[in-house]
């Protein structure tokens, strides 16, 4: 073996038995990452603001403040029907007086003008005789009505007479103002799903009339026209009837179509309400009953639609104030009559339509049929009559609701 591949031989067995060390820029961790096994990629790096990365960062913010739109419209609205329940359920509190404030004198009364059911919100309702000033104040009892806007309704009140008007277009000796009228039933009218109240309603019926009304009622339960009391079964029967949607028409159709009933309806707006708002409802009322009669009477003549005419005319411009009163009047040969309170007190008087079809029907909608304006002011009347049959034919006068 020559020398020069011996020494050759030699320098291999030594490498091999003393490695030389590793130095440790070239030592590197094994990991067992699945991506760590692959072959690294020699492409460049990701650009983020490449046209597909764009494209997709303003599609995400476009959704962020859509969305953000979506919430502050949405909390807008609450906020706003909050105001609105809170605006419809709670009365802001009046201005106190002074305690040094001189007091203030009744104007109205200095004129005799009688102040009879239409103190703003139920306050003490005074008599004074027409033309003449008392001093002497007479207090009517006062009844709850369930509401702070309106709390209390007289129990007894006078219509008008001609000398309590401000209007210098009232005839002489229109208004029956020595007649007093017993309160039958009250309720609250209210609107849509938030129970928006609109105003107080009450029946009044003249205390002569009372057994008028108390023998039809006998009469119509117990089917007989001798009747003149009615047994406990008849008594329920009847407050049923009077309830029942189609058989409370028909029953209140017959005691308002024979006249001889006088009877006021009295309304108390629990807001400024105008006269269209107030006829609008009256009016659908008269238009629905009129097309399904419960009688079967026809209600196409020319008469009739010149009737609802002149019904609309006396609603025509203005309105009622808050805590202000609206007056109704069905005589005894059924023509309707309005009064309206002055802001400066006293009574004006807006107008009559003879036609007794008008008054029956406006006075069906809070008392007969399936849906009435306020169905406590219906179940409350209901009440007051039940009262009136329960003692014998014409042996009430008054009745205390």
């Amino acid at each position: 073996m020559p020398p020069r591949h011996l020494s050759t031989s030699r320098l291999c067995i030594q490498c091999l038995r003393n490695p030389p060390p590793l130095r440790l820029s070239q030592t590197r961790p094994f990991s067992t990452h699945p991506r760590a096994l692959l072959p690294q990629s020699t492409t460049a790096p990701h650009n983020p603001l490449d046209p597909i990365a764009r494209h997709r960062l303003e599609t995400q913010t476009r959704a962020y403040y859509t969305r953000r739109s979506y919430y502050a419209a949405g909390g807008a609205a609450l906020c706003m029907f909050a105001t609105l329940v809170l605006i419809s359920t709670y009365e802001l509190p009046t201005k106190p007086e002074q305690c040094d404030a001189p007091p203030r004198r009744d104007s109205s009364l200095e004129r005799g003008a009688a102040l009879v059911g239409g103190v703003s919100g139920g306050a003490e309702v005074r008599i004074a005789g027409a033309g003449t000033a008392r001093s002497t104040q007479e207090e009517v009892e006062q009844v709850p009505t369930g509401t702070t806007s309106v709390p209390f309704f007289p129990k007894t009140l006078s219509l008008p007479g001609s000398a309590s008007s401000t209007s210098p277009a009232l005839p002489v000796g229109t208004g029956d103002a020595d007649q007093p009228y017993q309160l039958v039933g009250l309720g609250i009218r209210t609107v849509s799903f938030l129970s928006i109240q609109v105003y107080v309603v009450g029946l009044y019926i003249a205390t002569a009339d009372i057994a008028t009304l108390q023998a039809r009622l006998v009469r119509a339960a117990a089917g007989t026209e001798s009747a003149s009391t009615l047994v406990a079964g008849e008594k329920d029967e009847l407050r049923q009837a009077l309830l029942d949607p189609q058989r409370s028409e028909e029953v209140w159709n017959g005691v308002l179509k024979d006249g001889g009933i006088r009877s006021v309806l009295r309304i108390v707006p629990t807001r400024n309400t105008d006269f269209a708002h107030l006829r609008d409802g009256w009016v659908r009322g008269i238009t629905a009953r009129s097309q399904r009669p419960a009688s079967g009477e026809r209600f196409e003549d020319e008469g009739f639609g010149e009737a609802v005419g002149k019904f609309k005319a006396l609603f025509g411009r203005g309105g009622v104030g808050k805590g202000k009163a609206l007056m109704l009047e069905r005589k005894g040969d059924g023509a309707l009559g309005a009064w309206v309170e002055g802001e400066k007190g006293g009574w004006d008087r807006m107008g009559e339509v003879s036609d007794e079809r008008v008054g029956r029907l406006v006075w069906l909608g809070y008392l007969g049929g399936k849906k009435v304006a306020s169905e406590g002011a219906r179940r409350s009347v209901v009440e007051g009559v039940m009262g009136f049959v329960e003692r014998p034919v014409g042996t009430v006068e008054t009745q205390v609701v």
